[in-house]
């Protein structure tokens, strides 16, 4: 909605979205907002679980809504930015662009059908033969790609034979209003914490996330005077929940999270733990990086050594990164930060903050997104 905003205030935009579904269970707002442009939301299937026939359904189904949407207004439609589900909601929007003559900008949050690799890696010579040559005809297809990294870029260009000139690099990005807001408000200074020590993950509690594997290092950590928050809700909440009771760990909390209260929720933790499986890092840079990063909190990141994430916090000097799926090394990181003083705590969550609005803030990427826009 950002990138919209921002056009609609000399240009004549339409937002076309589905129904709000994830995560799981979030308790959305269900009033009509008056934004500044025209807001379409598709009469498409929805399937807000985490599982891959419900979320390829979903994909199709937008996909030909928005297909069907383009053919009926093309003569109105003058460019598409594109930031839609993969795979198959992109190929329908790229088919009707290319019909149409109509120029197409895809934004890429994530490498598929590699990413599904990861997931399912018994189906791995299906995903290759089928959804890779899809792919690379929706990029083919696209006036310019947008990537949201160095390596993403340079991985797409390579394995889809596309010229460098189709690219351009917009980090992902959070409003960093919120924050900023929330850190100079009264609120912040009346936010109740106990005096336990406070390790969190914070969003989308899905198979790829790993939080599970977070339980059992904080448990086997034994670090006294400590708890771990489970915030957010997604497809495995209920299995980490029973993990939880079935190592008797009174001190692994859960918790949902209402819209607009990530920044005071965040705020109770001392560490923003970003947990990701091995070789899931590669493909993107998870969108809860920024979050944790403008709540001013140091982070630990159990997840590929020479991805892009890890560069970040690296860079940002703004935690700890051990290789993923590392036990012995998460739970030696997690005694380690604990003991870290209170100063350096600060000082290292501040480095984040610093980092973000440098590079992850809307400020900064939503001029060069609708730079972009303007100039097809």
């Amino acid at each position: 909605m950002d990138v919209a905003q921002a056009l609609s205030i000399d240009n004549d935009v339409t937002v076309i979205s589905p129904k709000p579904t994830r995560p799981l269970d979030f308790k959305f707002d269900d009033k009509q907002k008056n934004y500044p442009f025209e807001h379409v939301v598709a009469e498409s299937f929805t399937y807000p679980e985490s599982k891959i026939y419900g979320r390829m359904k979903e994909s199709y189904s937008f996909g030909k809504w928005c297909e069907n949407y383009i053919r009926k207004n093309h003569e109105n439609i003058d460019v598409i930015y594109m930031n839609s589900w993969p795979m198959f909601s992109q190929m329908f929007i790229s088919r009707a662009a290319e019909k149409y003559k109509i120029p197409l900008i895809t934004h890429i949050m994530d490498i598929y059908p590699e990413s599904i690799v990861n997931k399912l890696p018994v189906l791995k010579s299906f995903f290759y033969k089928v959804l890779l040559p899809m792919d690379k005809n929706i990029l083919h297809r696209s006036k310019k790609v947008l990537t949201i990294s160095e390596n993403m870029k340079v991985q797409l260009q390579k394995s889809r034979d596309l010229p460098e000139n189709k690219f351009e690099i917009i980090t992902t990005w959070q409003n960093e209003e919120n924050f900023v807001k929330y850190h100079e408000s009264k609120e912040k200074t009346n936010n109740q914490r106990d005096n336990l020590f406070t390790f969190m993950y914070m969003g989308n509690n899905g198979p790829v996330a790993g939080v599970e594997f977070l339980i059992e290092c904080f448990v086997k950590a034994d670090i006294p005077n400590t708890k771990l928050i489970i915030a957010g809700s997604g497809s495995k909440t209920d299995d980490c929940k029973n993990l939880a009771k079935k190592l008797n760990a009174e001190n692994v909390e859960f918790m949902t999270v209402s819209e607009g209260r990530v920044p005071f929720t965040q705020d109770l933790a001392d560490v923003m733990l970003l947990p990701v499986k091995k070789n899931g890092a590669f493909s993107s840079i998870p969108s809860k990086l920024p979050a944790y990063m403008f709540s001013a909190k140091p982070i630990i990141g159990s997840l590929d050594l020479e991805s892009d994430t890890a560069r970040a916090i690296k860079d940002a000097d703004a935690g700890m990164v051990v290789e993923p799926e590392h036990e012995e090394k998460l739970i030696n990181a997690m005694k380690e930060i604990a003991d870290w003083s209170t100063e350096k705590l600060t000082a290292k969550g501040k480095n984040g903050f610093n980092y973000s609005m440098e590079h992850f803030s809307k400020r900064g990427n939503l001029r060069k997104i609708t730079d972009i826009i303007l100039n097809l």
